[in-house]
């Protein structure tokens, strides 16, 4: 039980917005954090749900997106390990703003509205620390209107690909890189549609800037791909 609440404390000393918080103040969240365990694709929380609270991710990863009345989706943004989500509701008292489902198998800490109020009452820096992350976010979200305004499938693509080579396998070859799980995913995170995904895709391979193997997607020439950026500029 000890190491368990010793295992939380770090998670939540991670957090952007909890961190420089002393560990009375860390025992107060963790003592009353709910554990949530979530399969992969499982609902968090929908849009327009009430807010129940925010959330911190344990392990894992979620996705946060907008869903339109036809079923598509746009991702947002793919949290993972000390990421918080929907601090935003918590503050304004409104509805959960957009979806969250879990990628992987995930744990989350949900920490309750009133709590987090507690807490904030106590120890004005931590709403300030929210703005900031708000922020942050607000600045990223501006970005993806701007690229789905004014920047092609393949320019959006593009820059997927070199964002996810950071992360990479380097090889003699190139960067070896993994895909989300299917083309549904990875067009819902660019903005279009999966049979653009797909085309786009075979048209990088056959110009031999890449190469698919299942999910997996050997980078060989990440300078064309940085081209592909500078040319929708």
């Amino acid at each position: 039980m000890a190491q368990a609440q010793a295992e939380r404390r770090g998670v939540l000393a991670k957090v952007p917005i909890f961190a420089g918080l002393t560990d009375s103040e860390l025992d107060f969240l963790v003592e009353r954090a709910v554990t949530r365990r979530c399969s992969p694709g499982e609902l968090i929380f929908g849009e327009g749900e009430p807010c129940s609270g925010l959330y911190v991710v344990e392990r894992g990863h979620v996705r946060i997106f907008k869903s339109s009345s036809s079923g598509r989706e746009q991702v947002l943004s793919i949290d993972g390990p000390g990421g918080s989500i929907a601090e935003v509701p918590v503050f304004d008292g409104g509805n959960y703003p957009a979806s969250c489902a879990a990628v992987d198998q995930a744990m989350l800490l949900l920490i309750r509205k009133q709590d987090f109020h507690e807490l904030c009452l106590a120890q004005p820096q931590v709403a300030l620390k929210v703005l900031r992350v708000v922020g942050a976010r607000l600045r990223r979200l501006v970005g993806i209107i701007e690229e789905l305004s004014f920047t092609t499938v393949r320019h959006r693509l593009a820059a997927l690909l070199l964002r996810l080579a950071r992360d990479g396998k380097p090889s003699a070859e190139g960067v070896e890189i993994l895909l989300p799980a299917n083309n549904q995913e990875l067009a819902a995170q660019i903005g279009t549609v999966r049979e653009l995904v797909s085309r786009n895709l075979s048209r990088l391979q056959a110009e031999g800037i890449l190469k698919i193997e299942g999910r997996t997607v050997l980078l060989r020439d990440l300078a064309a791909l940085e081209a592909e950026i500078q040319s929708a500029e």
